[in-house]
């Protein structure tokens, strides 16, 4: 919604516009509030880092928020310390977290000892990008590797080099690279890092021999001959880079994973809160600064309603259940 007026005549209507009664009942309301926080549970720099600030810069002036919305960047867990922040949050609306669905839809089957229930303890707001997973190699795996079957047969004969690294244990990323080492019968060792860009830097480097995570984090690197991406995890072609074929073209179709970034806010969130939230998080993302943004870093714009997102979790919470106990992981914190 553009402005106040658009907000209120969606929701309830041109003929209560001008009612006393209800511009009192607007005021009472809270909203709007006068700064957003946004929890990130990832370090700065990686894609999802991105689209929180930019999604989140355009909050102010909106009947959601007075200013510009800041980010509280809390790394670690593989974002559960962001979410574990969020689950004692106000719930006026005034701090959101953004968060993978993993952190949602995967980790109730990886944590046994989780401090938060994503289903209770969170309300959805509303999805901000779609993502699709990349798988990329370095300098230490030979330029002859030219897709996933090939590095499957030089990692077969390289045992001690395959290894993968990915933005968290227990993520998307991780299970994707867990599944091809399982589903392909050969010994693929798993090295987890605090987000994307540390695991990029060793991947560019040498240090290890290849990465799944967003595409986006690949990208730049790339295009300029630094890595080499292998395969997308989309259900058709990355528009960012359409020479790279996607798993399921490769033969791979179980490895197909469109992963989001969505926003929540904390359990018993008004929802008259939750629905100014999300018009603001769907305005912002037709804005083409943000959409601009989010497409350098190889993330598609995504939007919808606070309804939709809730589905699509636990459409992934029933999917992953069984391939996470296939894969045999489980953590007791």
């Amino acid at each position: 919604m553009s402005n106040r007026r658009e907000f209120i005549q969606s929701t309830l209507g041109a003929a209560v516009l001008g009612s006393t009664a209800f511009q009192q009942a607007w005021a009472q309301s809270g909203l709007p509030i006068e700064q957003v926080k946004v929890l990130y549970g990832f370090p700065p720099g990686s894609s999802g880092d991105i689209c929180a600030r930019r999604v989140a810069e355009k909050f102010g002036g909106t009947p959601y928020s007075k200013n510009a919305g800041i980010i509280d960047s809390r790394p670690g867990a593989g974002g559960q310390i962001a979410l574990n922040l969020l689950k004692s949050a106000p719930t006026d609306g005034s701090v959101l977290a953004m968060t993978p669905f993993s952190a949602i839809s995967l980790y109730p089957h990886i944590f046994k000892n989780l401090q938060y229930k994503p289903f209770e303890d969170f309300t959805p707001v509303g999805t901000a990008s779609m993502i699709h997973h990349g798988f990329a190699v370095g300098p230490m795996v030979p330029a002859s590797v030219k897709n996933v079957k090939d590095f499957i047969a030089w990692a077969k004969a390289n045992p001690a080099q395959a290894s993968y690294g990915s933005p968290a244990a227990g993520s998307t990323p991780h299970f994707i690279g867990a599944l091809l080492g399982l589903n392909q019968s050969f010994e693929f060792k798993h090295v987890p890092y605090r987000g994307s860009v540390p695991g990029v830097t060793d991947v560019v480097g040498g240090q290890i021999a290849c990465m799944f995570t967003p595409h986006g984090d690949f990208i730049a690197n790339h295009k300029a001959g630094k890595m080499r991406i292998l395969a997308t995890s989309g259900k058709t072609r990355s528009p960012f880079v359409p020479d790279v074929a996607t798993f399921a073209e490769q033969g791979f179709p179980e490895l197909t994973v469109e992963e989001w970034f969505g926003f929540y806010a904390p359990a018993k969130t008004p929802a008259n809160v939750v629905q100014a939230a999300n018009a603001a998080i769907n305005a912002a993302l037709k804005d083409k600064g943000v959409q601009d943004a989010l497409t350098v870093v190889g993330l598609i714009p995504y939007g919808g309603s606070a309804a939709d997102q809730l589905k699509s979790s636990q459409v992934e919470l029933e999917r992953w259940g069984p391939l996470i106990k296939r894969i045999g992981f489980s953590v007791d914190s």
